[in-house]
C-alpha cells in the first residue's frame, strides 16, 4: 500500500513498496535533469542501483559521504556537483548521506530527494550539523529541507538488527526532547507521541521479523514523525551532548544517541516529570529514563560510551565542552549533575535521576 502526503514542513512525502523505482516522477515533478546520487562508500551498489534507474538523467555518483558531514567532504563534493552541471541531489542512504546532500543544498541551492536506508529522521527537517576543526555545529535552513521523502520499506528489510534499533532510537530521541521543549505546541507533542508510539509498538516487530514490511514501514512513520518534529521545536540536553561527543570524539551517531537518551531524559524528568509522563506510559511504566533504558536494553541497544571508545579521561573534556556555551534546558544544568550523567552512561549503568 502506498500512501503520499504533505508534510507540516512542505515536504511531499511517499510510503510505499517499491517507490525508490519512482525517482524519475519525482525527478520529473522538479524539472531535474541531471541528479547527482549521493551516498556513503558502504552503499555504493545501492547508489548504483539507482543511478541506473535514473538513466540518462543520472549526472554521476558521489559515494564519500561520511559521519557528521565533515566539511571538507562536502567541500569536495560541491566541487563535484558542479562539476558535472547537476541540477538536483538524490540522497540515498542515512544521516551521513542525507546530511551531505544538505551541506550541498546550502551551498548551492540544489533541491533534494532524500530515499532514508535508516530510521534516523534527517530527511524531515531543515536541520544540519556540519563538524570541522574537531567541533560539530548545527544551523535551521529552509535551504537544506528535502523537496521530497520517498520512504521504501525494502530498502530497510535487511538493515542489521544494530542498525535498526541505534537508528530507531536516536529517532526516538527527537520526539522526547520535543516533548518538554520550550516552544512545543499541542500538535508538535501530537507528532511526537505519534513517533515514539510507531517505534514502541513497531521496532519489537521489526526485530522478532526484521522482512516484515508493514511493520517496517510502521516504524519509517516514526521515523518521519520523529525528524519532522525535530525540525519544528528547539532541542535541549540529549542533542547538545551527542554533538558534543560525536563532534569532539568522533563517537558513532546513532549509537551515541541510542546510549544517552535514556540517561538525559532522567536528568530532565526530576523538573518535568508530568511532561514525560507519556513516555512511561508508552514503554510499560517506570521512570520515563529508566523506561528507555529498559526498552533499549530488550531491543539490543548499546548502553555504554566506553564501548564506543570513549575514555574515561575524556569525561571531563566532555563535561567542560557542552557547559561552555549556555542553553535552554528543562532542568538546570550543573557541572555536577552533567558529570554524573556522562558517568552512568559511560560505564553502561542505569540512569538515575
Amino acid at each position: 500500500m502506498s500512501l503520499s502526503i504533505t508534510s507540516i514542513n512542505g515536504q511531499k512525502v511517499r510510503f510505499g513498496t517499491g517507490l525508490r523505482n519512482d525517482i524519475c516522477t519525482e525527478l520529473s515533478g522538479l524539472d531535474a535533469q541531471k541528479a547527482l546520487v549521493l551516498s556513503t562508500p558502504q552503499q555504493v551498489d545501492m547508489a548504483m542501483e539507482l543511478a541506473t534507474a535514473i538513466g540518462d538523467r543520472a549526472a554521476g555518483v558521489f559515494t564519500r559521504a561520511a559521519m557528521h558531514t565533515p566539511v571538507d567532504v562536502t567541500n569536495e563534493a560541491v566541487e563535484h556537483a558542479q562539476s558535472v552541471q547537476a541540477d538536483s541531489i538524490v540522497s540515498i542512504g542515512g544521516g551521513s548521506t542525507i546530511g551531505l546532500g544538505k551541506a550541498i543544498a546550502l551551498r548551492t541551492g540544489l533541491p533534494q530527494i532524500a530515499i532514508p536506508t535508516t530510521y534516523a529522521g534527517s530527511e524531515a527537517t531543515p536541520i544540519l550539523g556540519q563538524t570541522e576543526g574537531g567541533e560539530k555545529t548545527t544551523l535551521t535552513d529552509a535551504k537544506v529541507l528535502p523537496r521530497v521523502i520517498l520512504y521504501d520499506p525494502e530498502l530497510v528489510a535487511s538493515l542489521p538488527p544494530a542498525m535498526t534499533v541505534n537508528s530507531a532510537l536516536n529517532a526516538m530521541a527527537h520526539a522526547a526532547e520535543a516533548l518538554y521543549a520550550k516552544d512545543r505546541t499541542e500538535q508538535t507533542t501530537e507528532l511526537a507521541l505519534d513517533g515514539l508510539r510507531a517505534f514502541a509498538d513497531g521496532l519489537p516487530k521489526v526485530i522478532a521479523e526484521p522482512g516484515d514490511l508493514n511493520a517496517r514501514q510502521e516504524t519509517h512513520r516514526g521515523a518521519w514523525a520523529c525528524g519532522t518534529v525535530l525540525g519544528l521545536v528547539g532541542m535541549a540536553l540529549h542533542h547538545k551532548l551527542c554533538h558534543v561527543l560525536g563532534g569532539s570524539f568522533n563517537l558513532p551517531h546513532a549509537e551515541t544517541h541510542a546510549i544517552v537518551l535514556p540517561h538525559a531524559i532522567a536528568y530532565n524528568a526530576a523538573g518535568v516529570p508530568d511532561v514525560l509522563a507519556p513516555v512511561s506510559q508508552l514503554l510499560g511504566g517506570g521512570e520515563p529514563g529508566q523506561a528507555l533504558w529498559d526498552f533499549a536494553r530488550k531491543t539490543g541497544a548499546p548502553t555504554a560510551l566506553k564501548d564506543l571508545g570513549l575514555t574515561e579521561t575524556d569525561l571531563d573534556r566532555a563535561t567542560e565542552i557542552a557547559l561552555r556555551n549556555p542553553y535552554w534546558n528543562p532542568q538546570p544544568v550543573t557541572a555536577e549533575g552533567l558529570r554524573g550523567l556522562l558517568q552512568n552512561a559511560w560505564a553502561g549503568n542505569a540512569p538515575s535521576a
